[in-house]
Order: C-alpha cells, then structure tokens, then sequence
C-alpha cells in the first residue's frame, strides 16, 4: 500500500461556502492540509499572506508560470490563481492529504494531471441563494458579482467532471458529507482504472 496522501478537490462556483467548508474540514480531521494558492486579486479584510493566499503581482504569477511552478493555474474574473507544487508534493509524500480550494478551470486541469485525486463539487441549494451570498459579503462591486454569476451558471453545468456532489445548503451537513467522502477515499483499497 502507499503512503502516499491524497488530494482532494473542493470545487464549484463563487460564494458557494468552498473558504468555509475547507476551513472546518481542517479543525476536524486529522491529517489533512489545506493548499494555499497564490493570486494576483487584491487582498480582502482580514486576509494574511500566506495564510489565505500568496499574493503576486501580474509579473510575478507569470514568471511562477513560466518555470512552471503550478500543480494547476486559471484566470478567473481578470485575476490569476493557482496552486503552487512545492508544498503539496511535500505534503503528498509524507503521507498527508491536502485540500485544494479551486475553481473549476483549475479541477479541470487536477483531473487530467492527479487522476487519483478526488474531485468534490459544492453546489448552492439554488442559483438565487448563491446570488444572495455574493452580494451580502460585499467584497465585489455589482458589475464583478454579475461576472461572477455568469460563470457561475456555466460552472454548474460540470458537475459531470466530478466524483462527489454536496449541497451547501446548511455547513454543518455539508462540512459532514464532504468527511464523509474523506473517509471513505482514505479506506479505498485501490483506485484501478477500468
């Protein structure tokens, strides 16, 4: 058997809860961390380098592209984001799981590259609740939480690409399904391809 950790993808549109559920998944399970990406987005209220992401300039994030530093990387909404390798590859193979938090552009590209990996996408209980949630954080102007919806709406037309679907509709049964799914990956005796 390997000891090798395991990556699972928590995906699905902006506003959908992916910041919150990832956040009790690491109070409650053991041995799992979370990926922090780096992004060329302006840092929100109460964000910490290197806490909630790196944050780069244009240049920098293409240059991290160029010598290609990025497990995967997508533009989202006129920003970049990716998930750097250096600290997932160590996590990965000292046994740890680790958490990516990503768009779905970025799930995307985590499919082809980890085929292993494990792919859950969060999903609102309805389009109108997600347009709610953005709007209510206040982070965004009008016209960004339009984009956002947008893409929003195309997002949720991939669930097909996934391996788990869990509804965001109360935290704590979402929290509880997506260790659900931890738990029984992590009890998996093999993932062969048919």
């Amino acid at each position: 058997m390997s000891s090798e950790g395991k990556i699972f993808v928590i995906s699905g549109p902006s506003g959908v809860g992916k910041s919150t559920v990832a956040g009790e998944i690491l109070k409650k399970v053991d041995n799992v961390y979370l990926s922090v990406s780096a992004t060329t987005r302006p840092m929100r209220d109460g964000e910490k380098e290197g806490i909630n992401y790196f944050f780069k300039t244009k240049e920098e994030f293409q240059e991290m592209i160029n010598s290609n530093q990025f497990l995967e990387w997508a533009e989202f909404v006129g920003n970049f984001y990716g998930s750097p390798k250096f600290a997932i590859n160590n996590y990965l193979s000292c046994g740890k799981d680790v958490i990516l938090e990503i768009e779905v552009q970025g799930a995307k590209q985590i499919k082809q590259k980890c085929p292993d990996a494990v792919l859950i996408f969060l999903t609102p209980p309805s389009f109108e609740v997600l347009e709610e949630r953005l709007i209510k954080r206040k982070t965004e102007s009008i016209d960004k939480v339009k984009i956002r919806l947008n893409k929003a709406k195309e997002e949720m037309n991939e669930t097909k690409l996934f391996h788990h679907l869990v509804v965001n509709d109360e935290l704590t049964n979402a929290v509880d399904n997506v260790i659900s799914i931890i738990r029984t990956e992590r009890c998996r005796i093999n993932n062969v391809k048919q």
